[in-house]
């Protein structure tokens, strides 16, 4: 019988760098629809409804360039309802 032998590779340290920078940026976004739910007066509102828009950028490019790296990368969702790209 043949057995099966797994080839360890070494993690790509580029890409271990963008998976903790979509973690923090996922954070950020979670904390950015925080001050949105709290705020009243129409101009911070705008300004949140801006800072949202720019980390949901920022979280599309993340996860552009990590599926470059990694195609077959998964999103994992948490207990608390948060994505996070593994």
């Amino acid at each position: 019988m043949k057995s099966l032998s797994f080839k360890k590779t070494r993690p790509n340290p580029e890409l271990l760098a963008l998976k903790a920078e979509l973690q923090d940026a996922q954070w950020e976004l979670t904390l950015a629809y925080r001050r949105f739910d709290r705020a009243v007066d129409p101009e911070l509102v705008e300004s949140c409804i801006y800072h949202i828009n720019a980390v949901k950028a920022r979280c599309n490019n993340l996860i552009r360039r990590i599926k470059q790296y990694d195609p077959d990368a998964i999103a994992a969702a948490r207990p608390e309802g948060d994505t996070v790209w593994i």
